[in-house]
C-alpha cells in the first residue's frame, strides 16, 4: 500500500504528516462498527532534540459524539527525536458511525525539561459508499 500523507501540520519547527485509510476487511458494517488505520510521521525540524511524552486526541463520530483519549507516548513508546530525525507509527480508530474525526496534540519534552505542543492536524474519517 503506498502511503500518501493528506494532512499536516508544523508547530515549532516539528512537523506532523496522517495518512489516513478505511479498512473494510477489519469493519463489521453490519453491525455497525467501521474502522480506519492512520500512519503518523512526525519530523523535527528544528534545533533541538525534543522526546514525545503524551498524545492527546479528539475523535468525533458522524453523531458528533466526542472521545477525548490522553496517554503516554505512542503505541507504548515515548521517542526521542534529535534534529532532523522523524518518527512513524501505525495506529487504528473504530467508529460506530461511517464518518468522522480526529485531531489532537502530541506534549514534547525539551532538554532544559519544558515541554510544547505539537498539533496534530485535524482528518477526517470517511468509509467509501457501499451499495447494499
Amino acid at each position: 500500500m503506498k502511503e500518501l500523507f493528506q494532512h499536516s501540520a508544523i508547530t515549532h519547527g516539528v512537523t506532523v504528516r496522517v495518512a489516513v485509510n478505511f479498512l473494510p476487511e477489519q469493519s463489521r458494517i453490519e453491525a455497525g462498527k467501521w474502522f480506519w488505520v492512520y500512519h503518523i510521521r512526525i519530523e523535527n525540524r528544528s534545533d533541538e532534540v525534543l522526546q514525545l511524552t503524551t498524545r492527546h486526541w479528539r475523535i468525533t463520530d458522524g453523531t458528533g459524539e466526542v472521545s477525548l483519549v490522553d496517554g503516554e507516548g505512542v503505541v507504548g513508546e515515548q521517542p526521542v527525536l534529535a534534529p532532523g530525525a522523524s518518527h512513524d507509527y501505525v495506529s487504528g480508530c473504530p467508529l460506530p458511525t461511517p464518518q468522522g474525526s480526529m485531531e489532537g496534540h502530541y506534549m514534547l519534552r525539551r532538554a532544559d525539561g519544558s515541554e510544547i505542543a505539537i498539533a496534530i492536524p485535524y482528518f477526517p474519517l470517511a468509509a467509501p459508499a457501499t451499495a447494499g
